[in-house]
């Protein structure tokens, strides 16, 4: 039995009633049978979008994509969306068919879908239909295409990402045929919009499983990321570091939590080592500048990918900044957060402690991070003051004192280096007279 809320069976009846099938397909019954939260409830039936009008015709109708086949139907205030069983033309450029046909039997519907997990119906009257096993691997935790892996992969390549980030989410592992086709077919991925894969990508890399899949499947992830690549099994010939670039990048990622940006910035940070890398006498390497490098990658990436201006400034303060040591004494921690702002600052340390806990050495580090970590929750707490306009006195007060232009900024930022340093004396006077003083 699938729970079906009162607005879905509303929609099931009606059209049942009216002598057309109904059936919940798609992500909503993969997920209720592995026992997950049901989102959204997608319908599928044997009524064409007319006869769906006809239906409905005492409700609120909204022809979603009606070319496909699709309505939505207000109900209870919920949207309910119905599309009417279809099969597909051939696609074009791996991305979307030349058109669809409309049929009245659910099983041909289901067999033009994706992976066999996502090809199942459920109705309250016929129970669950499940024509290619995708109930079983379900429970075995198995990603496998509706018939020819090859096929359902040149029809649309973003299936590709799709099926690992299913891997990537759930912990689900590609049969054979599979992955084959994923290794086979990703040169496809060149085919599809930056959108649809940035969408992609955000959930693979924030999944549970994201270090692991982008181990097994680095040479997808090189086609979409190709800043990856050169750092690939890249030896580092440093003590500092155990792993090559590629596996510390990934290991970095995996001590962060799930969040896009910082993960992104985990892969990215590095990158320029491969073209920075130079050996001393001794045969040491050295990575001068390669934040620098690695920058321009992250731009680069960032634009290719075309993330939000937020998303892409933050990536880019994060990978250019990483390497740059932060002592953990409260004036210079101060200077920081006045310079980065809280909430960089704080993303910065935790990419710096994941960055260090990646080389897989001198973990006697992690002491330094959480000494940073306590001293900036004690700053923040104890509101001290980080910024100009946390100053006792301000530009106005300045100028009584008969200073103007330039020297007034120049002032003010005396001051605040001279109150990061010692608190106490953020009081109007004290700073007044602390100018008068500098003014003689």
């Amino acid at each position: 039995m699938m729970y079906i809320p009162e607005s879905v069976e509303y929609v099931i009846n009606k059209l049942g009633k009216s002598g057309y099938s109904c059936f919940v397909v798609g992500g909503a019954v993969r997920d209720a049978l592995r026992g997950a939260k049901v989102h959204d409830y997608d319908l599928c039936t044997s009524a064409t979008p007319q006869q769906m009008h006809d239906v409905f015709c005492d409700d609120r109708v909204i022809d979603t994509g009606i070319k496909h086949g699709t309505i939505t139907v207000l109900v209870q205030g919920e949207h309910i969306e119905i599309t009417t069983f279809r099969i597909e033309s051939e696609y074009v450029n791996s991305r979307k068919p030349k058109s669809v046909s409309f049929v009245t039997d659910v099983e041909k519907d289901l067999s033009r879908r994706d992976f066999t997990i996502n090809a199942m119906a459920y109705a309250p009257d016929t129970g669950l239909i499940d024509l290619f096993g995708g109930k079983s691997d379900l429970e075995n935790k198995i990603i496998r295409t509706v018939g020819n892996a090859n096929e359902r992969f040149c029809e649309d390549a973003l299936r590709i990402l799709r099926a690992i980030r299913f891997c990537s989410k759930l912990g689900f592992k590609a049969e054979d045929k599979t992955k084959n086709a994923i290794f086979e077919n990703k040169e496809l991925l060149l085919n599809i919009s930056s959108e649809r894969i940035a969408s992609e990508l955000r959930q693979i890399l924030c999944g549970r499983y994201a270090g692991r899949v982008i181990r097994e499947y680095a040479q997808v992830f090189f086609v979409i990321l190709e800043h990856l690549n050169p750092i690939y099994g890249l030896n580092q010939k440093n003590p500092y570091h155990i792993y090559d670039v590629f596996e510390h990048s990934v290991r970095a990622l995996e001590e962060l939590e799930q969040d896009f940006v910082l993960r992104l910035s985990a892969l990215y940070h590095d990158t320029g080592k491969a073209e920075c890398m130079t050996l001393d006498e001794n045969g040491v390497g050295h990575f001068y500048s390669h934040p620098k490098q690695s920058k321009i990658h992250a731009e680069d990436i960032c634009r290719k990918l075309k993330l939000s201006n937020d998303e892409k400034e933050r990536i880019i303060f994060l990978v250019e900044h990483h390497d740059i040591f932060v002592n953990d004494d409260k004036s210079i921690i101060k200077k920081r957060l006045a310079k980065y702002g809280e909430s960089n600052f704080r993303q910065l340390i935790k990419l710096q402690r994941a960055d260090s806990i990646g080389r897989g050495t001198h973990s006697e580090y992690l002491m330094h991070f959480i000494s940073l970590e306590n001293k900036l929750e004690e700053i923040l707490s104890e509101n001290h003051c980080i910024s100009l306009k946390d100053l006792a006195v301000d530009g106005n007060d300045l100028i009584k004192l008969g200073l103007s232009g330039k020297q007034i900024g120049e002032n003010l930022k005396k001051l605040l280096d001279n109150v990061m340093k010692y608190p106490e004396n953020n009081t109007k006077q004290k700073l007044l007279d602390i100018l008068k003083e500098n003014i003689k």
